[in-house]
């Protein structure tokens, strides 16, 4: 990540935080999965609770899936979703630095932990571990949450969510998947919940903050 661009995210996770304050209590619906959250660097709640597993670790110039770990992060698209895995009844975190290689630099910020920048970005990655997907890429194109679980390096089907196994009951905007969970598209704001392990709960629903 360029110094200025660097900069800028710092800026905006300052500029997120002061507006979280005022907004938490709007971002999750009553009944939502797990225990109590806490507002994250980018304005969304962050699970208290244990990551799902661990990000790949990537090296520059790393295809997966057809996308690419590059340098800088690719702006020509750019659009975020949102994802909250639930295991027997638990919300697990989906962590930051999916989909950027170390050594990361991280911003420590009132809401936690942030990586700001890493030494290459994939297409798809997260920045801080309260589910935000940021979809970057050079072309516009569906990019679906099997990639997403490539990158991370971990399986996604019917019967399995990372290491967690169990029926996967898949949510999309709040409608219920009959199909495979890795077909699921990343689309601007859209909403994904994977449960696994028991009936489905209440989908949980946030708000997207402004710049997000």
């Amino acid at each position: 990540m360029t110094r200025s661009r660097h900069r800028a995210w710092i800026g905006f996770v300052a500029g997120i935080s002061a507006f979280a304050a005022t907004g938490a209590l709007a971002l999750t619906r009553a009944g939502a999965p797990g225990p109590a959250r806490s507002t994250g660097p980018e304005g969304v709640p962050v699970p208290a609770a244990r990551p799902l597993a661990p990000p790949k670790a990537l090296h520059v110039g790393e295809r997966i899936d057809g996308i690419t770990c590059q340098t800088g992060e690719e702006l020509a698209y750019h659009i975020h979703a949102h994802l909250t895995i639930v295991v027997r009844g638990r919300s697990r975190q989906v962590p930051a630095g999916i989909g950027i290689a170390p050594p990361y630099e991280v911003a420590l910020t009132p809401g936690g932990r942030f990586v700001a920048g890493g030494s290459c970005f994939a297409w798809l990655h997260t920045h801080a571990a309260d589910g935000i997907i940021h979809i970057e890429s050079p072309v516009k194109r569906i990019y679906t949450l099997g990639s997403f679980f490539d990158i991370w390096g971990q399986p996604l089907n019917r019967r399995r969510v990372g290491p967690a196994r169990g029926v996967v009951i898949a949510v999309f905007n709040g409608r219920v998947v009959t199909g495979n969970p890795r077909e699921i598209p990343l689309l601007a704001h859209g909403q994904i919940q994977l449960d696994v392990g028991q009936a489905l709960i209440d989908p949980e629903h946030i708000s997207f903050p402004q710049g997000l």
